[in-house]
């Protein structure tokens, strides 16, 4: 299922907002150009083939949210990394000494495992994050992207510190972004989403907001309770459950939750 850009404007209280999306398309910016600097991107200085993957297993743990760093408050030991899985024969995962796990957590949101995860994460904001700045502002806007991150992030590492995927690097903004699709629910449940669905040729079909994202709720929290595939569910459910709560408080006075949209798809 392939979404299409909702319209961004929903209230009287949009009709004052920012009419450019900056800190929408400022978080897709940033999250580009730190996976094309990085080792998971086309920075050749970091090597190719099992020397490009150890870099990449270094990075993210160096940038990554660790839940044990989180709730333990300093970097994981030379023991505890020895003890992960290399990346590739050979690879050493060195110490952090100065990493500060509290800032691991806003590093991370900007940090992805390749362009596949950089893309499927990116997509959802660049649909769903301009209606909701618009409605909210870019302020308001920011620090909920932000605060959603920390709180789906330290969610996550109460609920795994003592897994096996305590001591494993969490990257991507999805918890944020799950926050973001969550916000949207919330400010628009009237709003109808355009969707792909790949029957014989690919139909584009509109279904009401409320329908397509609580659907992809109800995936996360199936996938989230069912055993893991390597992708931290959990971060979502946290994310869309602290997003929904966060629109209903931050949204400006006098603002109307669930006003419909009037303004036509944007592009």
């Amino acid at each position: 299922m392939v979404l299409s850009a909702p319209a961004r404007a929903g209230s009287p209280a949009a009709e004052r907002a920012v009419r450019t999306p900056a800190v929408t398309y400022l978080l897709i910016a940033v999250s580009a150009l730190v996976l094309l600097t990085g080792p998971s991107g086309l920075n050749p200085l970091y090597g190719s083939g099992d020397a490009r993957a150890c870099a990449e297993q270094r990075y993210q743990h160096r940038w990554g949210a660790v839940p044990a760093e989180l709730l333990g408050g300093h970097p994981l030991t030379a023991a505890q990394l020895s003890a992960l899985p290399p990346a590739a024969p050979g690879c050493v995962l060195p110490p952090t000494p100065g990493k500060i796990p509290e800032l691991s957590v806003l590093t991370s949101l900007f940090v992805h495992a390749g362009w596949v995860h950089l893309i499927g994460n990116l997509l959802f904001l660049f649909v769903f994050g301009p209606a909701v700045e618009a409605r909210l502002g870019r302020f308001r806007f920011l620090v909920g992207y932000l605060a959603i991150g920390y709180l789906a992030t330290y969610g996550y590492a109460l609920a795994e510190a003592h897994t096996a995927d305590g001591t494993r690097a969490l990257v991507g903004a999805s918890g944020a972004i799950a926050g973001v699709l969550g916000a949207y629910l919330r400010l628009y449940p009237k709003a109808r989403v355009t969707t792909l669905v790949p029957l014989l040729l690919f139909l584009p079909l509109r279904f009401p907001a409320w329908l397509v994202l609580g659907l992809w709720f109800a995936l996360q929290f199936w996938s989230a309770t069912s055993g893991g595939d390597g992708v931290a569910y959990l971060v979502h459910v946290i994310g869309f459950l602290t997003g929904w709560l966060f629109a209903w408080a931050a949204r400006p006075a006098g603002d109307t939750l669930g006003a419909p949209s009037r303004t036509g798809v944007a592009q």
